[in-house]
């Protein structure tokens, strides 16, 4: 999980939202350390103590979860037909545009 320790540095809030693939105790650590909330789902083969979840927060890594998967039905976003990454963006805030408009 070197990445995520690195994009914990720059995190703000009161509460970290991730799904299970974050769970580990050194990161949940981490995350208390900065006074932040843990709220991260446990992996079903968890042997240790289990968190209790906040599940009105979880939800909303929920809903983000699934907008992405509703921007990534079009096909130029999820494949990343364009090179550049301004192009990238566009299409990205064109699909965003879609769905907010449906």
């Amino acid at each position: 999980m070197t990445k995520a320790d690195e994009l914990l540095h720059y995190a703000q809030g009161r509460a970290l939202i991730g799904d299970s693939g974050y769970d580990s105790d050194r990161f949940a650590r981490r995350i208390r350390h900065r006074g932040m909330k843990v709220v991260i789902g446990c992996k079903p083969d968890r042997k240790r103590r289990r968190r209790r979840l906040n599940r009105p927060l979880y939800r909303i890594r929920y809903r983000v979860e699934c907008f992405f998967h509703d921007i990534k039905r079009f096909r130029a976003v999820a494949t990343r037909y364009d090179k550049t990454a301004r192009n990238y963006l566009a299409m990205v805030q064109i699909a965003c545009a879609c769905k907010w408009l449906n």
